[in-house]
């Protein structure tokens, strides 16, 4: 993992007065920071993974809908179980999932 993209990930997400940075740009650096500290960012990646599958980007594309929303159901479900976002990320995520499924 290239050390100079998550030390820029991190520089992005502490220049925010935000809990959790949304968009394409918070969406790429959890996913970066994700895979070097899940326990940290994991449920974060999730909430925008979930974020970004309610945007207006992805509104008429329902294939990338339903990506965004099962790869938030993966990041959700790979949480540790004594993580305290887990249970409620988890279940936002696959309840959307479903949702999406069923063409609600």
């Amino acid at each position: 993992m290239d050390q100079d993209m998550v030390l820029r990930a991190r520089v992005l997400l502490l220049s925010t007065d935000r809990r959790v940075v949304r968009g394409a740009r918070g969406l790429a650096a959890y996913r970066l920071l994700a895979q070097a500290d899940a326990a940290v960012y994991g449920s974060k990646l999730a909430y925008v993974l979930l974020d970004a599958a309610r945007s207006a980007q992805v509104q008429d594309l329902p294939q990338a809908r339903l990506a965004l929303l099962e790869e938030a159901v993966a990041v959700a479900g790979a949480l540790e179980e004594g993580n305290p976002f887990r249970a409620r990320v988890l279940g936002r995520a696959v309840e959307a999932l479903r949702a999406e499924r069923a063409g609600l």
